[in-house]
């Protein structure tokens, strides 16, 4: 509270108390109003100022707990990761099927140290305040590590289309796509929120949606 006071409020309390004082001792206006007009567009600009870095703050909190987000549902050992309901296809008696899903193992290694890689440089640098030095890395980072996570889905929908595989894995894969498309969203509203913060030329469109299955009767 008394902060607030301190931050907003001084450049009125400094007005009213230089214009009381020009009243008191009757000082020319020549003299006051020029100090009056100084002192208010320094007031201005401090609180543009500072409107601008609490709008970049907040922005930066919502890119952190969206990346935070994505890494722990869709990351890691995670049932809603789209290398889990790979991993399930362990259970389809169908070599080709396995030598893919082996493939993937390999990269889910890669995805997880790159996530948690990413995450901890996101709360590291979040905690020195210097929104605006890496708002537009972190933005693009993020866009990179989904769009890359979102070739796994595709090609996982292009296997399951094309091989019969068990009901029981479309049904958690379509449970995964409601979840990960409400992310996908989210992150597509960040992206217009920053489009001008962070200069990016990220377009929310560019974010795709992942598409259900039929599951087989």
């Amino acid at each position: 509270m008394g902060r607030n006071i301190v931050n907003w409020g001084w450049c009125p309390a400094v007005l009213t108390a230089l214009a009381v004082l020009g009243l008191i001792y009757s000082w020319p206006l020549e003299a006051i109003v020029p100090a009056l007009i100084v002192i208010f567009a320094v007031g201005l600009v401090l609180a543009i100022i500072r409107t601008k870095r609490n709008e970049l703050e907040l922005l930066s909190m919502r890119l952190r707990q969206l990346s935070s987000y994505f890494n722990r549902r869709f990351m890691g050992n995670s049932s809603l990761s789209i290398f889990a309901i790979i991993d399930s296809l362990f259970s389809m008696e169908n070599s080709k099927v396995w030598d893919w899903a082996r493939a993937c193992d390999m990269s889910q290694r890669i995805f997880n140290t790159w996530g948690n890689s990413f995450i901890t440089r996101v709360e590291s640098d979040f905690r020195t305040r210097k929104f605006s030095f890496y708002l537009h890395t972190y933005l693009n980072e993020l866009w990179s590590i989904n769009s890359h996570y979102y070739e796994f889905i595709e090609q996982f929908c292009e296997i399951a289309e094309k091989f019969e595989t068990p009901p029981e894995i479309i049904e958690q894969y379509n449970r995964f796509v409601m979840e990960y498309n409400a992310f996908v969203q989210s992150f597509r509203d960040n992206v217009t929120e920053l489009k001008t913060a962070a200069k990016t030329e990220i377009e929310p469109p560019s974010i795709k949606l992942a598409r259900e299955l039929a599951v087989p009767r």
